[in-house]
């Protein structure tokens, strides 16, 4: 009977081992597919912007200075404050050219008694040549000196109007209206002797200009898409332009493209392009760095995807996986462009109607089936919006 119970214990283990290796195979069949979302490619028109850096430049800036010689007596404007075109700004003492314009007019004086004299002489001679009482010579240098004193008049007038002109320096006015600096001179001090001396700067801050610098190879790659039809030109007038400040944050007014200058920078290759932006508040200050972003092209059929889709793989070629008809995993390798709306824009390598994953990645496998979840992600509810 033991002999029966062993050989019987023995075949039931036997079995059930059997049993068991036949299921292993079934339980390899039944292993869950990967849950991924996808979003289907389709074109759409894009914005294509570029992001250029420069500073911050005021659109009129006039130097304050001295046009004539003295002391200055009195300093009438507020360090940083904004002054109107014409107003005084400073007062040269004006002793010395009231002096000269006093002896400027007592010469214009001299001058028109000294010309009334000539002209009453060449009138009586005008009448004594023709009865002959006088010789043509002394007629001659009657008509000459009526000629002389009438430049005398003319010069002494000029010197008139130069000692006016410049007494009317002595009291220095805003060239144009903004905003004024600190003051270069004080009280007492002695300007314009030798030459033209600054006392101020003034800057005009609303609105303001931002240049900056574009490459002639970004140049070339917007002129050659816009004549291949692959983008479309945005009129000067309609270009959006948006200022990132120094410290990387968004300013909050939006601006506009005015020109793009006409010639190249030998030494870097690059040509000027100048914004204009409204400076309410003057936040904006001349010689800041910022950076401005201008939507300067349109793409009718353009394609982008999210940045979380894009992969790259260890030689740094960007990809994606598709997803074909088979919900089968494929990678497919993209061209790049620039990023719009935390998308990138894609040039290469993708069509519409081809499906991408866009969660999920880190459990697809290039040729494995994965599962399609239709459910709207958060993302994708974002991106809706």
């Amino acid at each position: 009977m033991s002999k029966k119970l062993f050989a019987r214990t023995t075949l039931i283990a036997l079995s059930l081992m059997l049993v068991a290796c036949g299921e292993a195979p079934s339980g390899q069949e039944n292993t869950p597919l990967a849950t991924v979302r996808i979003e289907t490619v389709e074109t759409e028109i894009l914005s294509i912007h570029s992001e250029l850096s420069g500073r911050i430049n005021a659109p009129r800036s006039a130097e304050v200075r001295a046009r004539v010689g003295g002391v200055v007596l009195e300093r009438t404007f507020l360090e940083g404050s904004d002054v109107k075109k014409g107003e005084v700004l400073y007062r040269i003492d004006p002793a010395p050219f009231r002096a000269d314009l006093d002896s400027a007019q007592a010469h214009l004086r001299k001058a028109e008694a000294n010309a009334m004299q000539a002209r009453l002489q060449a009138k009586r001679y005008a009448k004594l040549i023709e009865s002959k009482a006088i010789s043509h010579q002394e007629y001659d240098n009657a008509v000459s000196a009526l000629r002389q004193t009438s430049a005398d008049v003319a010069a002494s007038e000029a010197a008139v109007a130069r000692a006016k002109l410049n007494l009317s320096y002595a009291t220095v006015t805003a060239p144009i209206s903004g905003r004024i600096g600190r003051a270069l001179v004080t009280e007492g001090a002695l300007v314009g002797e030798n030459e033209s001396t600054p006392l101020a700067l003034i800057q005009q801050l609303d609105p303001i200009h931002a240049d900056l610098t574009q490459s002639t190879r970004e140049l070339s790659e917007l002129r050659k898409a816009f004549s291949t039809g692959q983008m479309q030109q945005v009129g000067h007038e309609q270009v959006r332009a948006t200022l990132i400040q120094d410290d990387g944050s968004l300013y909050p007014l939006s601006g506009k493209l005015l020109f793009s200058d006409i010639s190249v920078d030998p030494g870097t290759g690059q040509v000027i392009v100048r914004s204009e932006f409204p400076n309410p508040d003057l936040d904006l200050l001349p010689g800041s760095f910022v950076r401005v972003r201008l939507e300067q092209a349109v793409n009718q059929q353009g394609i982008s995807v999210p940045q979380r889709a894009v992969q790259r793989n260890s030689a740094g070629v960007a990809q994606v996986l598709l997803l074909g008809v088979d919900d089968r995993v494929a990678q497919q390798p993209v061209q790049l462009g620039q990023v719009v709306n935390n998308r990138w824009v894609v040039t290469g390598g993708l069509k519409p109607g081809d499906r991408i994953i866009i969660e999920g990645l880190q459990h697809a496998r290039a040729g494995e089936k994965v599962l399609v979840d239709d459910t709207p992600s958060s993302y994708a509810q974002v991106i809706g919006q």
